[in-house]
């Protein structure tokens, strides 16, 4: 599952990315709504935030096309961070929510 998969008002890039632009413009397409159908694609829940009427119209809208293997690709490698994944059993990881969060 994925909250806030855009990073909340563009962090890191994603709904100005130029890749991501290029592929929505294909589509007709924003490059939030190219994120948005790439977690889903994958099989990702994503649940974006927005407090704009337009914008969440417009995240609903990512049904009427599919990215191709290559645009899936292209996007993966976008990824800095981690693997897109995590254990959330690993004992480690639970230490560091617990340490972090409380």
């Amino acid at each position: 599952m994925a909250w806030g998969p855009l990073g909340g008002q563009g962090v890191d890039g994603i709904v100005k990315s130029e890749t991501l632009a290029a592929i929505g413009s294909k589509y007709g397409k924003s490059a939030a709504q190219v994120a948005l159908r790439w977690l889903t694609q994958r099989g990702i829940v994503a649940i974006p935030k927005s407090s704009h009427k337009e914008r969440m119209a417009q995240n609903f809208d990512i049904f009427d096309f599919t990215l191709t293997t290559d645009e899936m690709q292209q996007i993966a490698t976008m990824n800095q961070h981690d693997t897109g994944t995590i254990n959330f059993g690993d004992p480690q990881f639970v230490k560091y929510l617990i340490e972090t969060y409380g």
